[in-house]
């Protein structure tokens, strides 16, 4: 299936700050080629949240008891309230709602290179297999764009993607590049709300203040002086009118859509957390974990279509959890925040009727070795990992796969990253098969393998 996108994939914005980072995604949508939608509701988004660094499917979705000690860990069982059914005692609240999610146990790929393992899950597609380096650049949109290309916001004035929470590295850059659009340019990047790495020592995982500080005025210019600004340069542009162009008439656009975030008008207030009532903060918690959590949640009912949420594990600097070392005390830090903040994600979009809008995705790059090392952490292991797959109108309370005795492979069911992001596509009506044709020559299938998960239809 293919179609001809608009001009607009060459219409893109240099990214020289926050609002720089996907304002282009907040113009209208490209040409949807024929047939690329199928009937579900408009409305429909997902919430991809991304445990940066891997987290361990020992201590969280995939716990051992009868291994060996050097293979079990420090942690025990603990039973679900689906019968049958344990996950690892850093999750208990995980525990009291396993009726309401579904956890994947053999989910795998073939690089335990943080970089390359992110290029899997974020695209669906092998960076290595087409010769790519990630570090650099990606090979593919990831699925977040394509969805920003291809959907669009469910909300005119919001962007369709989001991404929260990734640190910055010293240099002030954020170089995860499989989380943005590749050679769809950059008005299909997400709207991106980064963290600074506070360089003094304490734990920015704690960032009990968390809010969108990109989106406050600067200096001492107050909102009411941006919205006066804006009307000085709606008059000046209503006399340059009769002389603009399409390019002017599309930076216009854009301007208006983010001057509208930085003001905080109806859509910009989807971003501001001080809006939301403090009881629904507290139980996602005052930590950078639960208020991403939240952010997503409210950006989602406002109208954004995809959002990634990264949370910080243990919230040293860009390590998250990759625990390598330490591994026992970094699960008792970052995991009862996680546990929380998904937790209450689940429980709020019931409890306001989104969760058959609304797909949630846990997982992150990959596994963690079967033997702890002389460090007492576990290193990299792309073989096998686990994952938690929430709402979005399937069918829940099961567990699909599992591993090997000792958390090797996968002993039955072998998932790959693009069966997932199919999945995605499916939950957003996007025909995983689909092969848009770009303006610029481009033209790349969405997954060229992949199939949506059976188990939960």
């Amino acid at each position: 299936m293919t179609g001809t996108a608009s001009r607009s994939y060459q219409q893109t914005i240099r990214r020289r700050s926050f609002l720089g980072a996907g304002v282009g995604g907040l113009m209208l949508p490209g040409i949807m080629p024929a047939g690329a939608l199928s009937e579900v509701p408009p409305d429909t988004a997902v919430i991809q949240y991304w445990l940066n660094g891997a987290a361990s499917h020992f201590e969280t979705y995939d716990p051992k008891p009868d291994a060996p000690d050097e293979i079990r860990g420090p942690f025990k069982p603990i039973a679900t309230n689906v019968p049958g059914t344990y996950i690892c005692e850093s999750l208990p609240l995980h525990a009291q709602m396993m009726d309401r999610v579904t956890i994947i146990r053999s989910m795998h790929h073939d690089n335990s290179d943080h970089q390359h393992g992110m290029h899997w899950c974020q695209t669906g597609h092998d960076a290595k297999a087409n010769g790519i380096n990630p570090f650099k650049k990606s090979s593919h949109p990831s699925s977040g764009s394509l969805v920003s290309m291809l959907r669009g916001p469910n909300h005119p004035g919001l962007p369709p993607y989001v991404l929260i929470g990734y640190p910055l590295d010293d240099q002030g850059i954020h170089r995860y590049y499989p989380h943005r659009a590749a050679y769809l340019g950059v008005r299909y990047n997400p709207l991106e709300i980064l963290k600074t790495r506070t360089g003094d020592g304490k734990d920015p995982g704690q960032d009990k203040d968390f809010r969108v500080r990109s989106l406050e005025p600067i200096g001492d210019l107050t909102r009411q002086d941006l919205i006066e600004r804006r009307e000085l340069l709606e008059q000046a542009n209503q006399l340059t009118k009769p002389f603009s162009g399409d390019r002017l008439d599309s930076w216009r656009f854009s301007f208006q859509a983010a001057s509208d975030l930085v003001t905080g008008g109806a859509t910009g207030a989807a971003f501001d957390l001080e809006k939301e009532d403090p009881k629904m903060r507290e139980r996602y918690g005052h930590n950078r974990s639960g208020q991403t959590a939240l952010l997503a949640r409210r950006l989602v009912e406002a109208g954004v279509t995809f959002v990634t949420v990264v949370d910080p594990g243990v919230g040293l600097s860009s390590s998250g959890w990759d625990l390598h070392k330490k591994l026992e005390w970094g699960t008792k830090t970052a995991s009862p925040r996680m546990d929380q903040a998904v937790t209450t994600l689940i429980q709020d979009l019931h409890e306001r009727g989104l969760d058959e809008k609304v797909l949630v995705v846990v997982w992150g790059e990959f596994g963690r070795t079967p033997k702890i090392n002389k460090d007492a952490g576990r290193d990299h292991w792309a073989d096998v990992q686990s994952m938690m797959i929430a709402c979005g109108n399937y069918r829940h309370g099961q567990v699909i796969g599992s591993s090997t005795a000792q958390g090797e492979t996968p002993k039955d069911r072998p998932l790959w990253p693009y069966d997932v992001v199919a999945t995605m596509y499916h939950h957003l009506g996007i025909d995983p098969h689909l092969t848009p044709e770009t303006s610029i020559g481009r033209s790349k299938p969405l997954l060229e393998k992949g199939e949506v998960i059976r188990e939960l239809l």
